[in-house]
């Protein structure tokens, strides 16, 4: 326990193998959603009925978070990655391969939750992954390559918003999601071809009551989480594509240029985090979620004095996706700082598995707010939300030294068996 093993020759190749995948996955992803909101919308749908579509995509989203990182733990990461991405390509085709008749609320509802599905499975398989290309002990090193992963993964979810809005201007939804379909077999077919080994090695001990962490730190940060991203998602998923759309008469391509930028932007930022934010540890998020909580009131505030409301819900919420891309960073960082050793996997799994519920709450709040009360209900939620996360930041550790970097103490071979 006292040494560090050396670092496998195939763990960095494979490595690029399953972020690769996840990024193809998160592109696919970003465009079905896009496809989805904006086809139905068209038909007719309210905005609450459009945000119900996505219903069990986020549900399952949090299942699949909790039960994933258990199935990571005994089966390896390889075994989650293929299973992500085989059930994205069923979902896709679920819906581009089938007649027009069949696409009602109930079977899209269904494609939704495979998607879901396929998305956290390969999310968390990536996510978990880092660790084992990092030298443990290395927290400058870990927070880099986190915030890489997780700035190109937004930045890569904008390009897939921008490529939904095209795909269904260019090609329709049916052709446009075959299109997104042969994305995920090209990356399917690289990682059963290329990919050596397991990436990691399987525990076939692990016990799903491990799943639930008594780790504090972890359990904190999973709470902030939740309402972290229900803040983002609140105004982001449904009210704000239907508000440029429906009440400034924005086109699909303007509204996805506008939300693919954003995206771009917020995971550019994320990416560059450890050049703004040094040594962040729980004061970070706590100081970024108070800033963060500002925004979306000021906003809301402005939008009521009647300055024109598409200028100020640009301008606002570009300065939101700033602040909000650090803290998520931080965030990031952290679970993987707080981790346990021995059980990384599982602690990430939990950690997502609240990271979804933040996101099936900002969903469906996002429908039903905006067709309540419009944008500024959106916004005000929003505010409390990270109001929210902030409070519960503050229980969190404020100074991150060696000795207590949870994960930084575990030899390779005690992450090797988590993931």
């Amino acid at each position: 326990m006292g040494t560090t093993a050396p670092r496998r020759p195939g763990d960095l190749r494979n490595y690029i193998l399953v972020t690769g995948a996840y990024w193809a996955d998160t592109v696919a992803d970003g465009a079905g959603r896009m496809l989805v909101l904006f086809y139905f919308y068209e038909l007719g749908y309210s905005p609450f009925k459009v945000a119900m579509l996505f219903l069990f995509y986020e549900v399952f989203g949090v299942v699949t978070n909790l039960v994933g990182g258990w199935l990571a733990a005994r089966l390896g990461l390889r075994a989650t990655l293929v299973a992500g991405l085989s059930i994205q390509l069923v979902a896709l085709t679920m819906l581009g391969a089938v007649p027009r008749s069949w696409l009602v609320v109930a079977y899209v509802m269904v494609a939704q939750a495979l998607a879901g599905i396929a998305k956290d499975l390969t999310k968390m398989s990536s996510k978990s992954a880092v660790k084992l290309v990092v030298v443990d002990g290395d927290a400058g090193a870990l927070y880099r390559w986190v915030a890489i992963l997780t700035g190109s993964k937004n930045a890569l979810k904008g390009v897939g918003f921008f490529l939904g809005c095209l795909l269904l201007t260019l090609v329709g939804f049916r052709a446009g999601m075959l299109a997104l379909s042969g994305l995920i077999l090209v990356a399917l077919v690289s990682v059963l071809t290329l990919m050596h080994g397991e990436l990691g090695k399987p525990n076939a001990k692990a016990r799903f009551r491990q799943m639930f962490s008594n780790n504090r730190s972890v359990n904190v940060l999973a709470a902030a989480r939740i309402f972290l991203f229900a803040s983002r998602d609140v105004w982001f998923v449904v009210g704000l594509p239907v508000f440029l759309r429906t009440e400034h008469g924005w086109s699909f391509w303007q509204v996805g240029i506008f939300m693919a930028v954003w995206v771009i932007g917020y995971g550019v930022v994320q990416a560059t985090a450890p050049r703004y934010v040094k040594d962040p540890d729980g004061r970070t998020a706590t100081g970024l979620a108070f800033v963060l909580a500002l925004l979306p009131a000021a906003i809301a505030l402005v939008m009521a004095t009647g300055v024109d409301p598409v200028l100020v819900v640009v301008a606002g919420l570009i300065a939101f996706g700033l602040v909000f891309a650090l803290n998520s960073a931080v965030h990031s960082y952290l679970i993987l700082a707080y981790a346990d050793g021995d059980k990384v996997a599982m602690n990430v799994g939990f950690y997502y598995m609240a990271n979804a519920g933040g996101r099936l709450t900002g969903t469906v709040l996002s429908g039903a707010l905006y067709q309540w009360q419009g944008l500024e209900a959106c916004l005000w939620a929003s505010a409390a939300f990270v109001l929210a996360a902030g409070l519960l930041a503050r229980r969190l550790p404020g100074n991150l030294t060696p000795g207590r970097r949870r994960g930084g103490a575990a030899t390779r071979a005690n992450v090797a068996t988590s993931a």
